[in-house]
């Protein structure tokens, strides 16, 4: 296998963007499908705004320690089989379509499960929502996860956690949000400093991310309250979730990946 080239890299950069300009497409279908939840909102049981309320205090616990939901660097060599990594660094020097399959690999393991899980939590409808709800939430943060790991960031650092919920914001965000979005996650291609810290800070805004999350999260479940019939939606509300989460994670930390290799203007050796 050659060399990763200057060009070669450029063009994937180019693809990156141009997915990213393809979210547009998706800001009015964004709009109108809050509109059912906002009109039924007041319509939702009471257990059920609790334990979607729960969710925001999981979120910053997340954000400080990563909580219950981070994902083992130990699982490294299940991502690359027959390879023997000693640790995330060993990750540099594989070349970018091999991270692209790793990560490929999980979301569709990520997919089947969320499919499954859609469907056992929906065939109850309302009372086995509240069980679906959480393990979604920790299903996608796991998904971005164990993505980040496979392009050689590690999800233990605080820095990265951010990123994380920047992800998982993006996917809930309209068109304005996103742009928005990627334009804070660019500082993450450049060096430690002020840009850096300046996103950092930005954090202290997350609640933003709860609420567009609901809005956009809470229509989609809105027919999985009815019992039996749920089970189709929600196998099918599930794994459209994780789809494009899994999408997301990809992209954006392919896109750092590849920033930052044509920023060192290098690419590594053949194997």
């Amino acid at each position: 296998m050659g060399r990763e080239t200057i060009e070669w890299l450029q063009e994937e950069l180019h693809k990156v963007k141009k997915w990213e300009q393809d979210q547009s497409d998706l800001w009015f279908w964004e709009k109108l499908g809050r509109i059912p939840f906002k009109i039924l909102d007041k319509w939702t049981p009471k257990f059920i705004h609790e334990k979607v309320g729960v969710l925001l205090d999981e979120m910053g616990n997340y954000i400080q320690t990563g909580g219950s939901y981070l994902s083992s660097i130990e699982k490294l060599n299940d991502y690359y089989p027959g390879k023997q990594f000693s640790g995330l660094e060993d990750v540099f020097d594989l070349y970018i379509v091999e991270m692209d399959k790793a990560a490929e690999n999980i979301a569709k393991g990520r997919k089947k499960l969320a499919t499954f899980q859609g469907a056992s939590t929906g065939f109850g409808g309302i009372f086995t929502l509240t069980i679906d709800i959480p393990l979604l939430l920790g299903l996608q943060l796991k998904t971005l996860q164990d993505i980040a790991i496979c392009y050689g960031y590690n999800p233990n650092e605080k820095s990265e956690r951010i990123f994380i919920v920047k992800v998982l914001q993006f996917v809930s965000s309209d068109y304005v949000g996103k742009q928005t979005i990627l334009s804070q996650l660019t500082h993450y291609n450049m060096p430690v400093g002020e840009e850096k810290r300046e996103v950092v800070s930005e954090i202290q805004g997350w609640r933003e991310v709860f609420f567009t999350y609901r809005d956009q999260f809470g229509w989609k479940k809105l027919f999985q309250m009815i019992p039996v019939a749920g089970l189709i939606f929600g196998a099918f509300t599930n794994r459209s979730a994780i789809n494009d989460i899994a999408e997301a994670g990809q992209m954006l930390y392919r896109k750092r990946r590849i920033i930052e290799r044509l920023t060192a203007g290098d690419s590594p050796p053949p194997l």
